[in-house]
């Protein structure tokens, strides 16, 4: 019995932050919601290591060396003999050879 009034006390408290956020909404669609939070506008100083890069890209793996060796100007950082790729400056280097 003690149990069921937890759930009901979750589902109240659920209800009332998704009628809040409706509310907040109602009159102002560009309000910030809390799921913002979650949002990719830190990709200027996101890196991506080597071994991610083909997923970025959009190439096979094993396409990613050729890939590299033609393009030895990609915009890349270097720690410790690993390196890792700044995803905003791949973003804008990756449309720049798009054109």
């Amino acid at each position: 019995m003690e149990f069921d009034f937890f759930w009901i006390a979750i589902g109240l408290a659920a209800a009332g932050y998704f009628i809040g956020e409706g509310l907040k909404h109602f009159k102002n669609p560009e309000a910030d919601s809390i799921l913002d939070e979650f949002d990719d506008e830190d990709d200027e100083f996101e890196l991506i290591k080597e071994k991610y890069l083909h997923y970025y890209i959009g190439i096979a793996k094993e396409d990613i060396k050729a890939f590299t060796e033609k393009y030895p100007d990609i915009p890349h950082i270097t720690v410790n003999n690993n390196k890792y790729y700044p995803k905003e400056k791949l973003r804008k280097w990756m449309e720049q050879i798009g054109e």
